[in-house]
């Protein structure tokens, strides 16, 4: 199974400032640190309950809930019904999407923000002139 490092690799910007793939994840998306940690133990695990991210990354269910949710809403993980207990809630499983889509995706994306960003300064310059 593919595994991903997020925190390894940095860019030094124009500034001088270095960021990484977590920061950029972050300004996109909204991820924290813990939602990007919960979504690498996902694509290194495979398949996962609250509960068992809650013991790998030994935090709360709420915590693993949150971040579930982040997760879920950008699309970096599928949610499905596990075995269904004889009592008490459903039990849910948990999925990042593929790695080369992920990595695809989050790409186009990035492309896509430089371009808007790209038309709109040239907007801007063209307002001013």
């Amino acid at each position: 199974m593919e595994t991903l490092d997020f925190g390894k690799a940095k860019v030094r910007l124009p500034s001088g400032k270095e960021v990484g793939v977590i920061d950029a994840l972050s300004f996109c998306y909204g991820l924290s640190d813990t939602d990007v940690e919960l979504l690498k133990i996902l694509i290194n695990k495979g398949t996962a309950s609250e509960d068992e991210i809650s013991q790998l990354m030994k935090i709360s269910k709420a915590s693993v809930n949150r971040s579930l949710n982040k997760l879920l809403s950008v699309g970096f993980v599928d949610k499905s019904r596990g075995e269904t207990p004889k009592l008490g809630r459903p039990k849910y499983m948990y999925k990042a999407m593929p790695v080369d889509e992920l990595v695809e995706r989050i790409r186009n994306e990035f492309h896509d923000c430089a371009r808007i960003f790209s038309e709109m300064l040239n907007k801007i310059v063209r307002e001013d002139k």
